[in-house]
């Protein structure tokens, strides 16, 4: 599908919702300023924000959900991390009725899960990192030998739900682990401990109904300008990529974290379902790199949530 101006009406009324209760709410903010400018140059959008308290507010005044919705075609949603992306705000939506870009509820918190996403991937054969899951009600000694039994030092100790890897240690000897261990479970219902492997970071975009394809595949993008990637490990990036979306019954977009080995290969790590999309973002340069301008893809996943795609 291309999505040109013409094809969202000018009449058509857009809200942008942004900020959040969630660690990511400055990134949130700038996601949906960006997006903000964009759809001003063809459309009135409504900057719908909501506080860190989880207060909703239109044009600067606070308002109910419901009274928001209601004057609302559709919702650009550019919330990240809890609320936003485990399928909360999605239920608020789904309540009143509104459209919205993004993943279902359901599909939300599954890949926010990242225990539960590599799980899935495992079933599908693609490699993940060895990992441990840790629950506040386990004997820590018994879990700790049972991470020294099963995963080689260094580890990376981070939280099993949540975006953007907030609250991430890297933990390099048997004595840093309990305390690590703690930190995350006094803050978070769940911590994921895997093996921390060397080599180049890399994130793939997809998206739905794009270019006569059903899931289209971005190139992958390093978190250097300089990373080069071979023909076999962008093939199998992009690949990977697409199998979790559809796995996964992601919506419209999303776009899957990998460390690839020189000598190992590609490792999935896990899967944002709202991307950032602030001006120096990956999500901006997977366009680039096959000349797609920014409001081209706004207008894209608007149309999609409109159709109900």
């Amino acid at each position: 599908m291309y999505t040109d101006t013409a094809s969202l009406s000018p009449n058509l009324s857009i809200g942008v919702l942004r900020g959040g209760p969630s660690l990511e709410y400055e990134n949130s903010l700038k996601s949906g300023e960006h997006i903000l400018r964009y759809l001003n140059e063809t459309h009135r959008p409504l900057d719908i924000f909501i506080s860190r308290d989880g207060v909703w507010h239109i044009r600067g005044v606070p308002r109910s959900p419901e009274r928001i919705l209601k004057q609302i075609d559709v919702i650009f949603n550019a919330l990240h991390g809890s609320f936003g992306e485990d399928g909360g705000v999605q239920e608020i939506l789904n309540t009143h009725g509104a459209l919205y870009t993004g993943s279902n509820k359901l599909s939300s918190g599954l890949a926010m899960n990242k225990w539960l996403t590599k799980e899935r991937a495992k079933v599908l054969g693609i490699k993940t990192p060895i990992s441990v899951l840790v629950r506040p009600e386990d004997i820590i000694n018994e879990k700790i030998r049972e991470i020294f039994n099963s995963i080689p030092y260094p580890l990376i100790v981070k939280p099993a739900t949540g975006g953007w890897s907030k609250g991430l240690h890297i933990v390099k000897s048997s004595g840093e682990l309990e305390p690590a261990l703690l930190s995350v479970l006094s803050s978070h219902p769940l911590a994921l401990v895997e093996e921390k492997i060397s080599g180049k970071d890399v994130s793939c975009l997809v998206t739905d109904d794009f270019r006569e394809q059903k899931t289209y595949a971005f190139p992958p993008i390093g978190q250097s300008d300089k990373t080069v990637l071979s023909k076999v490990e962008k093939e199998t990036i992009e690949n990977v990529t697409k199998k979790i979306h559809q796995e996964l019954g992601l919506s419209h977009y999303s776009e899957s974290d990998f460390i690839v080995s020189p000598r190992r290969g590609v490792y999935f790590l896990e899967v944002n379902t709202l991307p950032d999309i602030s001006e120096k973002s990956s999500l901006i340069k997977s366009l680039e790199t096959v000349g797609v301008g920014i409001k081209e893809f706004l207008y894209h996943l608007l149309s999609l949530a409109l159709n109900k795609k």
